[in-house]
């Protein structure tokens, strides 16, 4: 804050201050599909499903233990497509653990959801913002995600999520008979005369 009170930014370099928010100019612009969720960090998954799903009227759309960072997850969707994640540490050492011990349970992420996340981190890396990953990480679902630096986001850590493709439909083969029988066709007379 002091930073801030005797008129230091905490931008990061090469963006001035009519840029920040709207890209730089000469640079490629993020391209945002939506706002794809807002992360929350609880310290009871369970609990917070339950006020999720019951007085906030949200549904649970999905479920599941990422290992790799450490979060049992749930993800809440509520009518006109809104969504919370809601992510509870699995282990002690994940990222959600450290910031339910500093910060305790609130507000973790604001994720944005987009075609390429590996195109995004380029168009952010070269507008000189910091990403979390080199390479892209597993995210919800099979997304792919990466975020990038709070000190270069005014403070949020902002998700980039590519989601998953969506599994291709089953076609189911009809069954062909390839037995061949006798038929018998009967033809109404015709007339070729006019009338």
């Amino acid at each position: 804050m002091a930073a801030l009170r005797r008129g230091r930014s905490r931008r990061p370099a090469g963006l001035r201050a009519g840029d920040y928010g709207g890209g730089v100019d000469g640079l490629a612009r993020l391209r945002v599909l939506a706002i794809d969720h807002v992360g929350i960090a609880v310290p009871d998954l369970d609990a917070a499903i339950a006020l999720h799903t019951g007085p906030l009227g949200g549904r649970l759309t999905h479920r599941e233990t990422n290992e790799d960072q450490g979060v049992e997850e749930a993800m809440i969707g509520f009518d006109g497509g809104a969504a919370v994640q809601l992510l509870a540490p699995s282990r002690p050492d994940s990222a959600i653990a450290r910031f339910l011990d500093r910060r305790g349970p609130g507000l973790q992420q604001l994720a944005y959801r987009v075609p390429d996340v590996e195109a995004a981190a380029s168009v952010l890396r070269s507008a000189g913002l910091r990403l979390l990953y080199d390479e892209p990480r597993r995210g919800t679902a099979g997304s792919r995600i990466n975020f990038v630096h709070p000190a270069d986001a005014g403070g949020v850590l902002v998700e980039l999520v590519e989601p998953a493709a969506a599994p291709a439909p089953e076609i189911s083969t009809p069954q062909i008979s390839t037995e061949v029988g006798t038929a018998e066709i009967s033809t109404a007379e015709i007339s070729t005369e006019s009338q």
